[in-house]
């Protein structure tokens, strides 16, 4: 029987999250575009290899797929997906296109007529990322994500040094996390410990203070430090006032803004798993080390941390995963510098169309979520899934 009630919840996830997902991350490695708009041509490079003549046959079938792929109205994504690795060649085969369609016929399609329209249409680097794009899968989106491509003898290297950017990204994503993380522990944790240490009615109310940004919408929260933060916000109009500084400071549209904002939003994930394990402790451990003549500080530090290790991990895993995924944020109140990885997946889904690459680095983001989820299960000596509870 309760099997049976968990069936509807089970089948909103398969359909709605499991799935959807699913077919997005596969798109990090299915070709379409190309085989769809180009399979004569295709068919002619497949004994071809990079280095070789480009073969005769070849010239034929790509005009032939040109103009019915123009026709059939899927040449436009082929060729945004070869323009990826050819710049500049979206447009020129657009116009071989129109030209190959418009020419007379008896017209020799041969390498001089490519040519004509633009030399890189008739180079043997072009046509080797055709190849590399034939499909069904590709790996050419997955090293993308990670400043790597293949040349044109399909050898792994190093991306051109104006195209290393996401490894940067994934690096400054991780410490934007990893210093949202400290802070949060930071304060998070006397927090925590004050509200074992009160009366009950007053660790309540508390609560309610902790728990009131949930009421409140993360874009509204974010704006405010907005408004906050300026050069004639409310911080800066104090400091002024109370003389510790000369000029308003730079507090937002940087990395200062982004932190500020980023624990504001995430301070609740780590007090709530903290209260949770630490008003579980026995009061009566740190009385009886202390009555054994141990200092507060070490009774502190050898009894009362290490029972309070799983809500320091669940709530710094939980802070930490969470801000690997910020995007509103970041986006808001940082400059061009704090841009995390995220603000790419959404730029390449919705501004560029380019979702190859959006699911590749969203499948990046997964993959190194796992990892940290991974480490942490180990290091807890597999307690994760228990800690907070």
């Amino acid at each position: 029987m309760r099997r049976v009630l968990v069936l509807p919840l089970a089948g909103f996830l398969l359909v709605f999250f499991v799935v959807p997902l699913a077919w997005l991350l596969s798109l990090a490695v299915r070709e379409a575009e190309v085989p769809r708009a180009l399979p004569r041509t295709l068919a002619a490079l497949q004994p071809w290899a990079p280095g070789q003549p480009l073969p005769a046959p070849l010239w034929g079938a790509f005009a032939q797929d040109l103009v019915a792929a123009r026709e059939a109205g899927t040449l436009a994504d082929a060729a945004r997906r070869l323009n990826y690795e050819v710049n500049g060649v979206r447009s020129t085969l657009m116009r071989a296109a129109r030209t190959a369609g418009g020419a007379a016929p008896g017209t020799a399609f041969d390498a001089a007529f490519f040519a004509a329209v633009d030399p890189s249409l008739a180079s043997p680097a072009f046509f080797a990322a055709v190849q590399r794009a034939r499909g069904p899968l590709s790996a050419y989106y997955l090293l993308a994500a990670v400043d790597l491509a293949r040349d044109e003898q399909g050898r792994i290297q190093r991306a051109p040094a104006d195209s290393r950017i996401y490894v940067e990204v994934l690096l400054r994503t991780l410490g934007i996390s990893a210093a949202v993380t400290l802070l949060c522990l930071a304060m998070g944790f006397p927090v925590a410990l004050l509200l074992t240490q009160v009366k009950e009615r007053t660790a309540d109310w508390l609560l309610v203070l902790v728990l009131l940004p949930f009421w409140t919408s993360l874009l509204v929260r974010t704006a405010a430090w907005v408004v906050v933060l300026q050069k004639e916000g409310m911080v800066n109009t104090l400091l002024l006032k109370l003389g510790l500084i000369a000029e308003p400071l730079t507090l937002i549209y940087n990395r200062t803004g982004v932190l500020v904002a980023m624990t504001h939003v995430l301070l609740p994930f780590m007090i709530l798993p903290l209260y949770t394990v630490l008003k579980g402790i026995p009061p009566q451990y740190l009385r009886a080390a202390q009555s054994l003549g141990a200092p507060p500080a070490v009774a502190f530090v050898r009894i009362f941390l290490p029972l309070a290790a799983p809500g320091v991990a669940a709530g710094s895993l939980m802070v930490f995963i969470l801000a690997l995924g910020y995007y509103i944020t970041p986006a808001l109140v940082g400059g061009g510098a704090d841009q995390m990885l995220s603000a790419f997946v959404a730029t390449y889904t919705t501004d560029t169309g380019n979702w190859g690459l959006a699911a590749a680095l969203g499948l990046l983001m997964l993959v190194t979520t796992l990892l940290l989820y991974a480490v942490a299960h180990r290091l807890s000596g597999g307690r994760v899934l228990a800690m907070g509870q």
